[in-house]
């Protein structure tokens, strides 16, 4: 494919865009900015190696994308391949190595310059790709095929790349090419030496001159054209891969931009053959190429300009360059398209719509049509024990039973991605554990109960608290909130809101707000949707909010203000408040009107009555679960019934 012809097969002829062939691995990444890798104390878990970060980036900018690797038969192997499916890479070819672990690296953020980096591949899952992961049916299905320069480094992998990029060729599949040059995984450093970008190899150049004839698009850094052309000026390194290859060269110049070179090189890289970057204060360098080489594959896969194209990639790799991670840095096409739209925003980390975008518009599975059993009372649970006249320990053994009574549930109506617990940590840690890891929407309360103005449990640090949690389960608040509060109360609340909606930005959580106005002030058909819309007014936007039942005018109000407050919010859940069962079925007819309510999270009309027996000793293990899986099966029941008379009235 010359230049000419470097378009790459039509979209609708192939079931991929791109798959992406190379480094499969767990990246750890230092927390402690500016600490020596030797003094770093705790690391954050990442999705890396940098194919799988191109892939990982394509599938977010909504590309069709594949991965081809192996990956241990290990927790992180599966970490990774959960990751990249979550986010809509398909993982049908990467496949499970027996016989050797997933690849592991640690870096180290000294300074803005400095960042100490250990590979740990020795015989790595990665580096074994066989023929089966690039089998021929697999590779013709897509539009393009791209392998790292990492993947051309040993014997092994550079016959099975070699002959994955034969099976591309013949089916008309565009080759691209990241050089992705790493010394150390070529042999030329020290095992620990990673962060050397630059050692240069005769070897190396002569083993890449080999390859360069069979790609189509070719991408690197400076240091990377010059290992693959050889010569000590850049533009001597481009003249002499072009003398290789006709395929479109791409050069990544750091905060400069980059140039595209689909024809001849010029003697002198002017500025007019520089796409311009989008300077940003740097956080951390790796994973940048990578988010260029994902932009740069979604303009060009959607028909744009080779310079269109580039000035993508270089606002992805700005974004990934001024945060922490690589993967999880990857931008969204919404968030790409607002950087793009603002330039000068040279600190994108601390652009709170910009912080927002990336939380919220990445791909998340939906909940929809939740039961939740919502057994995360404390103050409830200790005077149903003192009235029975047992023992506070027992509260754990009966939060744990609770969790049975919810899983048999979901075992007998099918309701798989359905269910969910709202529990705490004071009595249920050990329901936690049971309930952690079955697919379930769990939730977890941090405010002190019965508190007026909101406090929260373990005192005002509740980022610290949150540090521990899975990052799966929500952090839910109830908070005695009315639009009409004297202002010293509605500053204090307010101020702690604010202090929980950001420790959950920081910590990745997702936070549901209960809101139940007190008595007084008086309240009336507009109350909670004032509540909320003062919430939002002070820029707090959590992902789920938790509401008594409403008047249908009432809920109307809640679906209107969420459509133009937040249109990124998961739902409302329905709360029960003791209510008898037939009254709550009554209000949720009136809730599956409304298009904003997702389910209903209800606690002590299901369990009060049989868990006060099985305290007293009047019921056994066996007749509280079944008691308390008849009110919660009413319920559900309940729901469904209204939610399918909704869908019949608008069919």
């Amino acid at each position: 494919m010359g230049p000419s012809q470097s378009a790459p097969p039509p979209a609708e002829r192939r079931a991929l865009d791109v798959i992406c062939l190379g480094r499969l691995a767990v990246d750890l990444y230092a927390q402690q900015l500016g600490a020596r890798l030797e003094d770093v104390a705790s690391f954050a878990k990442y999705l890396g190696g940098s194919s799988a970060n191109i892939a990982f980036g394509c599938a977010r900018l909504g590309l069709r994308t594949a991965m081809a690797s192996r990956v241990g038969d290990d927790h992180m192997g599966r970490f990774l391949t959960e990751t990249l499916a979550a986010e809509g890479c398909d993982v049908s070819h990467v496949s499970i190595d027996r016989d050797r672990l997933s690849a592991l690296v640690l870096l180290g953020i000294r300074d803005r310059e400095t960042f100490p980096l250990v590979f740990y591949r020795q015989d790595c899952a990665d580096m074994a790709v066989r023929d089966e992961d690039v089998e021929e049916p697999f590779i013709a299905s897509s539009r393009a095929f791209l392998v790292t320069g990492t993947h051309l480094s040993t014997e092994h992998v550079h016959r099975v790349s070699s002959l994955a990029i034969d099976r591309a060729r013949r089916h008309g599949v565009a080759t691209v090419l990241d050089i992705d040059y790493r010394p150390v995984l070529w042999g030329l450093t020290q095992p620990a030496a990673g962060e050397q970008r630059f050692v240069r190899s005769d070897r190396v150049t002569a083993h890449l001159q080999q390859m360069l004839p069979r790609f189509d698009v070719v991408v690197g850094t400076e240091e990377e054209f010059r290992i693959a052309g050889g010569r000590e000026d850049l533009v001597d390194s481009l003249r002499a891969v072009r003398a290789l290859t006709p395929a479109v060269l791409a050069v990544k110049l750091g905060a400069r931009g980059s140039a595209v070179f689909d024809g001849e090189v010029p003697s002198r890289i002017e500025e007019e053959h520089v796409v311009p970057g989008f300077p940003v204060r740097v956080m951390n360098v790796l994973g940048a190429g990578d988010a260029f080489m994902a932009g740069l594959l979604k303009g060009w896969l959607s028909s744009a300009s080779w310079r269109e194209a580039a000035r993508m990639a270089n606002a992805c790799g700005a974004l990934v360059v001024a945060r922490h991670a690589c993967s999880a840095s990857m931008p969204t096409p919404d968030e790409l398209e607002y950087f793009m739209g603002r330039p000068g925003l040279d600190r994108p980390d601390q652009d709170v719509q910009l912080a927002r975008l990336h939380r919220v518009s990445r791909k998340r599975g939906r909940w929809d049509d939740l039961a939740v059993l919502a057994f995360d009372h404390r103050a409830q649970f200790k005077d149903l024990a003192q009235e029975a006249g047992a023992a506070e320990s027992r509260i754990p053994e009966l939060k744990g039973l609770l969790v049975r009574a919810a899983a048999g549930t979901e075992q007998a109506l099918g309701l798989q991605g359905h269910v969910g617990a709202l529990l705490d940590d004071t009595y249920g840690e050990d329901a936690l554990f049971a309930a952690s890891g079955r697919g379930w929407w769990v939730g977890r309360p941090v405010e002190v109960p019965g508190s007026r103005p909101l406090q929260f449990e373990g005192g005002r640090s509740i980022g610290t608290r949150l540090t521990s949690w899975p990052r799966d389960h929500v952090v839910k608040c109830l908070v005695r909130f009315h639009p009409d509060d004297p202002a010293v109360l509605r500053a204090e609340q307010e101020t702690q809101l604010r202090a929980l909606y950001g420790a959950v930005q920081e910590s990745g959580h997702e936070l549901l707000l209960e809101v139940i106005p007190p008595t007084e002030p008086p309240c009336d058909d507009r109350t909670i949707a004032r509540a909320l819309d003062r919430i939002y007014e002070i820029g707090i936007y959590p992902e789920w909010w938790k509401l008594a039942p409403m008047s249908r005018e009432s809920w109307k109000q809640v679906d209107d203000l969420v459509a133009r407050r937040d249109p990124w919010c998961r739902g409302v859940l329905v709360l029960g408040l003791n209510a008898p069962i037939e009254e709550l079925a009554a209000g949720f007819r009136e809730a599956a009107l409304s298009d904003s309510c997702r389910g209903f999270a209800v606690g002590r009309t299901i369990w009060q009555e049989p868990s006060r027996d099985w305290l007293a000793g009047q019921i056994g293990d066996a007749e509280l679960i079944a008691r308390v899986r008849a009110s919660f099966e009413t319920l559900i029941r309940a729901w469904r019934s209204s939610r399918e008379r909704r869908k019949e009235a608008t069919a």
